[in-house]
C-alpha cells in the first residue's frame, strides 16, 4: 500500500538519526507537519530544534514516551496519522551497567506508543486507514555473525546479546503482536551502524574525533577485529521515508549500508582523515589502544538489503570514504 503522511509523531526526534529525519521530512515534504516528543536526555542535541521550528510545520514537545497520558493527548489534539518511533536508549555498553533504563524505554515506551495508537485509531476512530505506524530497530537483535556466514536477512532468527538488544527485540516482538493480534498498521525497519551529523559523543566515530582533537587515547575494543555494516544517516533517513511511505503493512525491512568495516579499519580510517584535516597532531593513529573487550561484545554485523532494493527500489548512495569525510568536517566545524 501507498501512505502519505501529513501529521507525523516523531519520537527521540531530537536524537542523533530521528533529529537527522525530521530535518529530511521537513525538507523534503512541504504537506507534511511534526510533532517531536523528546525527552531530551544527554544524547539529544537542542541547538538543531530552533532549524525545525524556522519550518512553521514542527512543534516540539518536551516528554516521555511512557508518559501513556502525554502520548494519547498528542495523538488526538494533533490528529496524528503517522507515527515513527526512534526513541530508545542505544548505547551497548550503558545498558550493560545499568539495563533498567533500556527496559523501561525501549520495552515500556515502546509498549505505550503501540496501545495509544490502537486506542486512537482503532478504537476510538473505528479504523486505522491512512494510519502507520514505523518502529525503527536495530541488526543487534540478530545476534552476533561469525566471519564466513552470510548476511542477515529479515528472515534470520532473534539472538540479542546485549540488554540493550534484547531490549529491542522485546519492543520489536511487541510491534509484531500489535499487527497480528489488533490489525494495527505497522513496519519495522532493521538498521546497521549509523555514522554523520549530531551523533552523540560516546559513539565509535565521534569520539575518534574527538580524541584526535584532544591528543588522547583512542579506545579501540580487543583485538580491534569486530566487524560492523557502517550506513550513513542519510541514506538511513531515505530507507526509512521509502518504508514508511511504500513498505508492506506487517513487514520488516533491513537497512544496511553495505560496507562491513573492522572497527581498527574505522579507526585508522578516521586517524588518516584527522591527519589531514587536523595534521597538528599527526600522525593520530599513535592514540589507538587496545583495551579490554566488552562482555558479550558481538563479533560481526552485517546485513543484507536486497529486500530494500528489489522491493522498494533503494540502495545507498554513500561510501564510507566520503561519507566519513563529510562526517570529520561536520564535527570540526560545528
Amino acid at each position: 500500500m501507498t501512505h502519505r503522511p501529513h501529521r507525523v509523531l516523531v519520537t527521540g526526534g531530537a536524537g542523533f538519526i530521528g533529529a537527522n529525519f525530521v530535518s529530511y521530512l521537513l525538507g523534503g515534504d512541504p504537506r507534511v507537519r511534526v510533532v517531536n516528543l523528546d525527552l531530551m536526555t544527554y544524547a539529544a542535541d537542542p541547538a538543531i530544534l530552533p532549524r525545525f521550528d524556522a519550518t512553521g510545520r514542527h512543534v516540539f514537545v518536551r516528554g516521555d514516551v511512557c508518559d501513556a497520558a502525554l502520548v494519547g493527548r498528542l495523538l488526538r489534539e494533533h490528529d496524528i496519522d503517522t507515527i515513527v518511533h526512534f526513541a530508545a536508549e542505544t548505547h551497548v555498553d550503558r545498558s550493560i551497567t545499568g539495563p533498567g533504563d533500556f527496559v523501561r524505554t525501549n520495552v515500556d515506551g515502546t509498549f505505550v506508543l503501540l496501545e495509544a495508537a490502537r486506542q486512537a485509531w482503532l478504537v476510538e476512530r473505528g479504523s486505522a486507514d491512512g494510519r502507520r505506524f514505523h518502529h525503527i530497530s536495530t541488526d543487534e537483535v540478530y545476534g552476533s555473525l561469525g566471519s564466513g556466514d552470510a548476511p542477515f536477512t529479515e528472515a534470520s532468527p532473534y539472538a540479542p546479546n546485549s540488554p540493550y538488544s534484547a531490549s529491542k527485540a522485546a519492543s520489536d516482538h511487541l510491534v509484531r503482536a500489535y499487527y497480528r493480534t489488533y490489525g494495527l498498521p505497522v513496519v519495522t525497519t532493521h538498521c546497521s551502524n549509523n555514522y554523520g551529523p549530531y551523533q552523540h559523543d560516546e559513539k565509535f566515530i565521534p569520539t575518534i574525533i574527538r580524541n584526535c582533537l584532544g591528543g588522547t587515547p583512542i579506545p579501540v575494543f580487543g583485538s580491534g577485529g569486530n566487524s560492523r555494516d557502517w550506513l550513513y544517516v542519510d541514506d538511513h533517513c531515505r530507507g526509512i521515508d521509502r518504508v514508511l511511505r511504500a513498505g508492506r503493512t506487517g513487514e520488516t525491512y533491513n537497512i544496511g549500508g553495505g560496507c562491513e568495516l573492522t572497527n581498527i579499519e574505522v579507526a585508522e580510517r578516521l586517524c588518516a582523515l584527522m591527519d589531514e584535516y587536523h595534521p597538528e597532531g599527526a600522525p593520530h593513529r599513535r592514540l589507538i589502544r587496545f583495551v579490554a573487550d566488552r562482555p558479550g561484545h558481538d563479533w560481526r554485523y552485517a546485513i543484507n538489503a536486497g529486500k530494500m532494493r528489489d522491493e522498494l527500489g533503494w540502495s545507498p548512495r554513500e561510501q564510507f570514504e566520503e561519507a566519513s569525510r563529510k562526517t570529520v568536517r561536520w564535527y570540526l566545524e560545528r
